[in-house]
C-alpha cells in the first residue's frame, strides 16, 4: 500500500456537524502587514454567520516571504472560513523548507485540530507530515504541491496546476506575437515557480530564458531585471511569477529604456490598476483568496461532516484565469478590498 493511501485509509470518525455555515460576503480592507499573524487579526475581509460547531484550532503553515503581500490574500480567505466556522487560525510562515518545516512540527505539539500547508519544497516535509500523520491530524495542502499532496498522504488540495497556467500564458504570448521572453523566477527550488516557467517554455513558439532575481530584496529584484533588458533589446516580453515583481518589472522597462511589455502570474489591487493603465499586459489569477478559505473550510468540514473535496482522489483547481483590459473593472473591485 502506498503512502497516500494508507493515509486515506486511516481517517479518523467524524464528529457530527451541528449547523450548517451562513454564506460568505465578500467585504473588508486590505492587510499591508505581509507579517501579523493571522489569528491576531479580528478583520477577515468579510462578513458572515458563525457556526456552533465546537471551536477548533487550524495552523496554516506557508512558505511566505517577508513582505509578498500576496500571502495577505490568502490569510483573508482562511480568517474569513475561521470566522466563519468556529475556528481559531493560527498563521506562521517561512520560506526557508527547514524552517517551515519547525513550524510545522511546533502545529503537532500544540497539538492543533488540523493543518493547512504548502509544499512549494515538498521532499523538506515529508518528515514532519508524516508526524502529523502518526499524530491523527488532518492536513490539507493549498498553493504549491499538486504534484505531491498524494505522494505524502494529505487529504485535500486546493491550489492551481501551475504547468497547465504555464501552458496557457505560452499560448497567450504567441497570440500577442511573442518572439524573445524572459522568466523571471524569484525563489530557486520553488517547485511551483519553476513548473510555470516550464509551462510557459513548453508551448511558446517564441525563445525564451528564466532569469533567477532574490525576491527578498526588491532593489536587487530591479537591478538585476533593467540589467537583463540594457544588455538584450531583443527581449519583448518579460514574465513575472508574482504580482510586486511585475510592478518592479514595470520600473526596469522604464530606466533600460526597452520596449518590452510585462505579463505576470498573480494578481493584487495595485496590479490591477496598472493593467487599466496599459503597464502590465495581463495576468494569470490563481484565486488566492479561494485558496486560504478552501483549506480552512475543508479541515471543518471533513472534521464536522466527514466531507472531503475531490474524494481524496482529486486537487480542487482554483485557477487558472487571465485578468486583462476586458474584463478587469470587474476584478478589480473586488482587488481594491484585498480579496483578490
Amino acid at each position: 500500500m502506498d503512502r497516500s493511501s494508507h493515509a486515506r485509509s486511516r481517517r479518523f470518525a467524524p464528529a457530527v456537524a451541528l449547523a450548517a455555515a451562513a454564506a460568505l460576503t465578500l467585504a473588508g480592507c486590505s492587510s499591508s502587514s505581509g507579517g501579523k499573524k493571522a489569528d491576531e487579526e479580528s478583520d477577515s475581509g468579510a462578513s458572515a454567520g458563525k457556526a456552533n460547531t465546537p471551536r477548533m484550532t487550524v495552523a496554516l503553515v506557508t512558505h511566505q516571504a517577508p513582505g509578498d503581500t500576496f500571502w495577505d490574500i490568502v490569510r483573508k480567505g482562511a480568517q474569513a472560513a475561521a470566522d466563519k466556522d468556529n475556528v481559531k487560525l493560527v498563521y506562521s510562515a517561512d520560506p526557508n523548507a527547514g524552517n517551515q518545516a519547525n513550524l510545522v512540527q511546533n502545529a503537532i505539539d500544540q497539538k492543533v485540530d488540523g493543518i493547512a500547508v504548502t509544499l512549494a519544497k515538498p521532499d523538506a516535509l515529508r518528515s514532519v507530515l508524516d508526524k502529523a500523520e502518526k499524530a491523527g491530524i488532518p492536513v490539507v495542502g493549498l498553493n504549491s504541491g499538486l504534484a505531491d499532496w498524494k505522494k505524502l498522504g494529505l487529504m485535500e488540495f486546493f491550489g492551481q496546476d501551475e504547468s497547465v497556467a504555464g501552458e496557457a500564458l505560452g499560448k497567450r504570448l504567441n497570440e500577442d506575437g511573442a518572439k524573445k521572453a524572459v522568466c523571471v523566477i524569484h525563489e530557486q527550488g520553488n517547485v511551483g515557480l519553476t513548473q510555470r516557467c516550464d509551462g510557459v517554455k513548453k508551448t511558446f513558439e517564441g525563445s525564451i530564458e528564466n532569469l533567477y532575481v532574490n525576491g527578498t530584496d526588491m532593489p536587487s529584484v530591479k537591478s538585476t531585471i533593467t540589467a537583463k533588458l540594457k544588455q538584450d533589446g531583443a527581449i519583448d516580453h518579460l514574465i513575472t511569477l508574482g504580482a510586486p515583481f511585475a510592478m518592479t518589472a514595470v520600473q526596469s522597462v522604464d530606466e533600460s529604456g526597452s520596449k518590452a511589455k510585462v505579463a505576470t502570474f498573480d494578481l493584487n489591487k495595485e496590479l490591477t490598476g496598472a493593467i487599466e493603465k496599459g503597464d502590465i499586459e495581463f495576468a494569470v489569477d490563481q484565486q488566492p483568496y479561494l485558496q486560504g478559505y478552501l483549506a480552512v473550510d475543508g479541515l471543518w468540514l471533513y472534521k464536522n461532516n466527514g466531507n472531503y473535496s475531490g474524494g481524496g482522489e482529486q486537487p480542487v483547481l482554483t485557477g487558472p484565469a487571465f485578468v486583462d483590459k476586458t474584463n478587469v473593472k470587474a476584478v478589480a473591485e473586488f482587488a481594491s478590498k484585498g480579496t483578490r
